[in-house]
C-alpha cells in the first residue's frame, strides 16, 4: 500500500553524485572526512560557547544556533549520500524522502535567517555601539531566533505539503543525492505548476529578504569602517566582513542558482554541483570562518587547555 492516498510510489532510488565505479571510493573518503570535520567543528563550537560564560553574548548566541543548525543540517543528507558510495542501489522510502525534504528545507531556511541576524548584530555593534546592549538585548536575540525558526517551519511545511499532494506513478529514480524539491517535481505524473509557484515565492522571499538585509547592514558597516582612522582597525574590520560575505555569497548564490529557475531549465547535474556548496561546503567552512580566526574563541580554547594541564 502506498504511504499516502495520492502516490503509487512506495520508495525512491537516489542516483547520487556519480555512477562511475572508480570514483565511488575516493568520493566516499572525501565526503566522510568532510562530514566528520563538519560534525566535530560545529559540535566543538557548541560545547565551547556553552561552557564559557564570556562567550554568552549576542554574537556567540547566534553562532551557537548556526553551529547547531549546521550540525543537524549536514546529518540530514550526508549519511545517505555516503551509503550510495558503498552500495549498488541507494533506496529511500516515500516517508523517509518526505521527512528528509522537510528537515532539509527547515534547516536551510533557518540558516538563511541566522546569517541575517548575525549581519544585523555586526551592524548594530559597529554602526551604533552605544545602543548595542539595548538593541541586542536577550529578548531581542530570542525573538530573532524565534522568527528564524518560525520562517523555517512555515517554508518547510509549504514545500512538503505541496509535495505530498503530487502523484508519483512509475518513475521513482531521483537524479540527486538527496530528496530535493526540483528533482522530485520532475518525477510527478500530475501538474507541478502550484509547486513551482510555491518554490519561486518561498525561495524568493527566503533569499531576497535575507540578502537585502545583509547587504544593507554591510553597507552601513562599510560606511562606519571607512570613518575609522586606524589603518590596522580598518584592515581587521574588512577581514571580518569579507569572510562573512564570502560564506553568505556561497550559501545564497548556490541556493539562488538551484531554485530561482524553472525545473526544466538547465541540467540536474549542474544543480547537484551547486547544491554541494550549501549542503557540504558551507557547514564545513562556518566553524573556521566564524571561530578559528576569532580571538575570543582562541582565548576560550586556551583556557580549556590550561584547565587540563592543571
Amino acid at each position: 500500500m502506498a504511504p499516502t492516498n495520492s502516490s503509487f510510489v512506495t520508495e525512491f532510488i537516489l542516483m547520487g553524485l556519480t555512477d562511475l565505479p572508480d570514483l565511488q571510493l575516493p568520493l566516499f573518503c572525501l565526503f566522510l572526512l568532510m562530514y566528520v570535520v563538519t560534525l566535530l567543528g560545529n559540535l566543538g563550537l557548541i560545547i565551547l560557547i556553552r561552557l564559557n560564560s564570556h562567550l554568552h553574548t549576542p554574537m556567540y548566541f547566534f553562532l551557537f544556533n548556526l553551529s547547531f543548525i549546521d550540525f543537524c543540517y549536514s546529518s540530514v543528507f550526508t549519511p545517505k549520500m555516503l551509503i550510495h558510495f558503498t552500495s549498488k542501489k541507494n533506496i529511500i522510502s516515500y516517508r523517509g524522502c518526505m521527512t528528509q525534504l522537510y528537515f532539509f528545507c527547515f534547516f536551510v531556511i533557518s540558516e538563511c535567517y541566522v546569517l541575517t541576524s548575525m549581519a544585523y548584530d555586526r551592524y548594530v555593534a559597529i554602526y551604533n555601539p552605544l545602543l548595542y546592549n539595548v538593541a541586542m538585548s536577550p529578548n531581542v536575540c530570542s525573538l530573532l531566533m524565534f522568527g528564524s525558526y518560525l520562517m523555517a517551519f512555515s517554508g518547510a511545511m509549504a514545500h512538503t505539503g505541496c509535495m505530498l499532494r503530487l502523484t508519483f506513478c512509475d518513475a521513482n529514480t531521483i537524479n540527486h543525492y538527496f530528496c530535493d524539491i526540483l528533482p522530485l517535481l520532475q518525477l510527478s505524473c500530475t501538474s507541478t505548476y502550484v509547486n513551482e509557484l510555491v518554490v519561486f515565492i518561498v525561495v524568493g522571499v527566503n533569499i531576497i529578504v535575507p540578502t537585502v538585509t545583509i547587504f544593507v547592514s554591510y553597507g552601513f558597516i562599510l560606511s562606519s569602517i571607512l570613518r575609522i582612522s586606524s589603518t590596522e582597525g580598518r584592515s581587521k574590520a574588512f577581514s571580518t566582513c569579507s569572510s562573512h560575505i564570502i560564506a553568505v555569497s556561497l550559501f545564497f548564490g548556490s541556493g539562488a542558482f538551484m531554485y530561482l529557475k524553472p525545473s526544466s531549465a538547465g541540467s540536474m547535474d549542474e544543480g547537484k554541483i551547486s547544491s554541494l556548496f550549501y549542503t557540504n561546503v558551507v557547514p564545513l567552512m562556518n566553524p573556521f570562518i566564524y571561530s578559528l580566526r576569532n580571538k575570543d574563541i582562541k582565548l576560550a580554547l586556551r583556557k580549556i587547555q590550561s584547565r587540563r594541564v592543571f
